[in-house]
């Protein structure tokens, strides 16, 4: 992860992760798990898989709330980021182009499918942002 981004997850500490705001609000947990679903989706799909995370596996439950459980939750991200961007980095540029195995629009290549993965992180950035400045 790039420096500010990397600071960024790395000062969501267990204290601060604030639970549900309220109804139809995902805690700041379930927006890092989400994250990470997609992030290793993108992974999948860049090797040839058909990826579609729907229901709870879109947005994993969270049952185990410790300070380990959340350590491990930042982790698991952390690790499926680099694994993106080594992904990404290692994807050749020819096959941008391509359809992304599964969809069926004309559109949704490889380069429609991580420029949205970029534009995914950054608005789930920004609420994260939002619900650690309300609590």
């Amino acid at each position: 992860m790039d420096p500010p981004f990397w600071k960024f997850w790395m000062e969501l500490t267990h204290e601060r992760r604030p639970g549900h705001q309220g109804k139809n609000v995902h805690s700041i947990w379930e927006i890092v798990r989400h994250i990470n679903v997609w992030d290793a989706a993108a992974v999948l799909r860049m090797a040839g898989e058909v990826v579609q995370p729907e229901g709870e596996a879109d947005w994993p439950k969270v049952s185990d709330v410790s300070q380990e459980a959340w350590e491990t939750t930042v982790s698991n991200l952390v690790r499926t980021h680099k694994s993106l961007v080594k992904a990404a980095e290692a994807f050749p540029d020819m096959r941008l182009s391509e359809r992304v195995p599964g969809k069926k629009q004309d559109f949704y290549n490889f380069y429609y499918m991580l420029h949205g993965l970029a534009q995914h992180e950054l608005y789930h950035a920004g609420q994260i942002a939002i619900l650690k400045k309300i609590n």
